[in-house]
C-alpha cells in the first residue's frame, strides 16, 4: 500500500513581490487537484540562512583554490 500525499511545496527561483506572483498563483490553481495556493513571505530567518550559505560556499571555493595553488 502506498503513502498518501496531502500537499506539495513549490520553491520559486527568486523572491518576487506579492503583486508579481498573482499570475503564477492563478496558473497553479488551474492544475487538477490543486485546492489552494498560499505564498510564504520572506523573513529575517531566510535572510540569515542565505547569508550563512553564501559564506559557506565562498569559504569552500577559497579552500579549493588554495589547494590548487
Amino acid at each position: 500500500m502506498s503513502d498518501r500525499v496531502k500537499g506539495l511545496t513549490v520553491v520559486l527561483d527568486k523572491d518576487y513581490r506579492e503583486e508579481d506572483i498573482e499570475m503564477i498563483k492563478e496558473l497553479i490553481l488551474q492544475i487538477k487537484g490543486v485546492k489552494t495556493v498560499k505564498e510564504s513571505i520572506v523573513n529575517t530567518d531566510d535572510l540569515i540562512n542565505r547569508a550563512r550559505i553564501t559564506i559557506e560556499i565562498k569559504e569552500k571555493i577559497y579552500d579549493f583554490i588554495k589547494e590548487l595553488i
